[in-house]
Order: C-alpha cells, then sequence, then structure tokens
C-alpha cells in the first residue's frame, strides 16, 4: 500500500458476538495487514449479545477487500459492511476546550450557533463546546476555532448507517 494516490478512506462496520477479546482479534487483523485505524468506535447494538465495531481506514479497494474476507474467517464477526459517504450517514463527536476571554466569547458562540454546536461550558478564560457531524463540518469548526486557541480536544470515532431501508444485521436476526 505505497501509492498514496490510490489509496481513499473506508468505513467498515462490523456485527461481531459481544464476548471478551473480540476488539482485540478484529484489530490486530487490521494491524497486521499493515492498516493503520484512523478511527474506532465499538458499542453493543440493539441486541446486548452483538457489539458493532466501526473502523475508519485509508487503503485501495483490492485491499479493503482481502480485509473484508479475513474478518469473515474470525469466528465472532457475524457480518461485515463497507460504507460509502453516499450510500450512508456517519458522524462523530467531538468536545473541544478554546481559549476564550470576555472579547471572544461572543465570536465563538457565533460560530456554534453556525456550525449548530452547543455550549456544554464556560469560565472566565474557556468554553467547551461540543459538536456532532460529518468529519468535513467536524474539520471546518475545528479549523476557526484554532484561531482562538484549542487548548484541549476529545474526539470520538466515525459512527455509520446505511441509507434507506436495508440494515445490516447479523445471523441471529435474520
Amino acid at each position: 500500500m505505497t501509492d498514496t494516490a490510490a489509496l481513499r478512506h473506508y468505513t467498515v462496520g462490523v456485527l461481531v458476538a459481544n464476548e471478551p477479546g473480540v476488539l482485540s482479534r478484529v484489530s490486530g487483523l487490521f494491524s497486521r495487514r499493515g492498516f493503520n485505524i484512523e478511527s474506532l468506535a465499538v458499542g453493543p447494538t440493539q441486541d446486548r449479545t452483538i457489539s458493532r465495531i466501526t473502523l475508519v481506514v485509508n487503503g485501495d479497494e483490492a485491499h479493503i477487500e482481502q480485509l473484508v474476507q479475513q474478518l469473515y474467517k474470525l469466528i465472532s464477526v457475524q457480518k461485515v459492511q463497507v460504507f460509502s459517504r453516499e450510500t450512508a450517514v456517519e458522524r462523530q463527536l467531538v468536545m473541544v476546550k478554546v481559549a476564550a476571554d470576555a472579547q471572544q466569547r461572543e465570536g465563538i458562540m457565533r460560530l456554534a450557533d453556525v456550525f449548530r454546536a452547543k455550549v456544554l461550558d464556560v469560565s472566565r478564560s474557556t468554553m467547551i463546546l461540543q459538536i456532532t457531524g460529518d468529519a468535513d463540518k467536524v474539520t471546518a469548526l475545528l479549523e476557526l476555532l484554532s484561531d482562538y486557541g484549542i487548548l484541549e480536544m476529545v474526539q470520538t470515532g466515525a459512527v455509520a448507517l446505511e441509507r434507506g431501508e436495508t440494515f445490516m444485521s447479523s445471523d441471529l436476526f435474520d
């Protein structure tokens, strides 16, 4: 995977049995194949015995197809789906603490309003904002907030669902 021109962003959803060690086995597979996991989100589904792992990686189509085949070889894996920007809704959550004295607060609050971010905390010299959205929206707000001085930030991994009436279900739901 050295040709960076052929690499693109892939979001991969994996339904797995909710059991000890499954996350380690799935992430280890990515590592062994030389993929850097850009983001990772894990949580239970509507069935508490099944968890959903959402990974964001960069790669080319051939490597991603091979990765999907390898994931299916893991016993705990029920289903794998590769999402595209056109067919899925993808979101992430970011909380960011910015420097904000009395003169800066109004400008930061206008930015929060434009980006539909929530103000979670205000002190004499800082503000904490929460933003949810796709990667482009989050990046745009963070770039603008950098002018004020980002002091601290925490970001979740992306989560995604396929648009429309189809849905990803494990063999247990079929």
